[in-house]
């Protein structure tokens, strides 16, 4: 019988799997091979940077320029660790295995508990959960992805956008996100007519830099 940790970290594990069949879809329509999206599932394990990659080359852009704006975003979870102290085990062999599981889920649920061995059970269980499920979800959506003669007729183009949307929507907590928000997005319009696919996103990064300043002014 599971314990309510237990229930709760396989109910996001299924919930994430569920949108991770989004994600093998969408990499199958931009070109990548069914193998291809299961290993940078295997690899990379999150999600927002995986979106962003495979978006970026389906609009026509190179890996020189989607592996900045990817790599960028996973950069966040580094943050995660160092907040998750005792809850990630040392050791040559285990810290990296941890650091791997470090992600918006295994983050949220580990730091809600009060204990530290509460803390560590729920982020081992959120993030056993969440990699299970993600990578089965992947492989779904990739082999649905391959038999699909054209994405595309089906409205999965769509996909990308709303992907973003439901990214950046429970961010905007502040006034102060919105206008970075809503800067950023100013900034990719203006040079998404003119500039090659995947430098709009780049430079929509610039409008981070006054909410990064006033947070801290070094």
């Amino acid at each position: 019988m599971l314990d309510r940790l237990a229930r709760d970290a396989v109910s996001i594990g299924v919930a994430t799997g569920v949108y991770a069949v989004s994600f093998g879809v969408v990499s199958v329509a931009a070109g990548f091979s069914v193998a291809q999206t299961c290993v940078m599932s295997l690899v990379a394990f999150t999600g927002a940077s995986q979106f962003t990659f495979v978006a970026v080359l389906a609009a026509g852009g190179s890996a020189v320029t989607a592996l900045p704006p990817a790599v960028l975003l996973g950069v966040r979870n580094g943050l995660y660790a160092m907040s998750l102290g005792g809850a990630l085990r040392r050791g040559w062999w285990r810290r990296p295995l941890d650091a791997h599981l470090v992600i918006d889920e295994s983050t949220a649920m580990a730091l809600a508990q009060p204990e530290p061995a509460a803390r560590r059970r729920a982020f081992v269980l959120t993030a056993a959960a969440v990699f299970v499920c993600w990578n089965v979800g992947t492989l779904a959506g990739a082999l649905a992805g391959d038999v699909l003669a054209d994405p595309a007729a089906l409205g999965m183009n769509a996909i990308f956008p709303a992907v973003f949307l439901a990214l950046v929507l429970p961010r905007l907590r502040t006034r102060a996100t919105v206008q970075a928000a809503v800067l950023g997005a100013a900034i990719a319009a203006a040079l998404l007519p003119v500039a090659p696919a995947g430098v709009p996103v780049l430079a929509s990064a610039l409008a981070a830099l006054p909410l990064l300043r006033r947070r801290d002014p070094r």
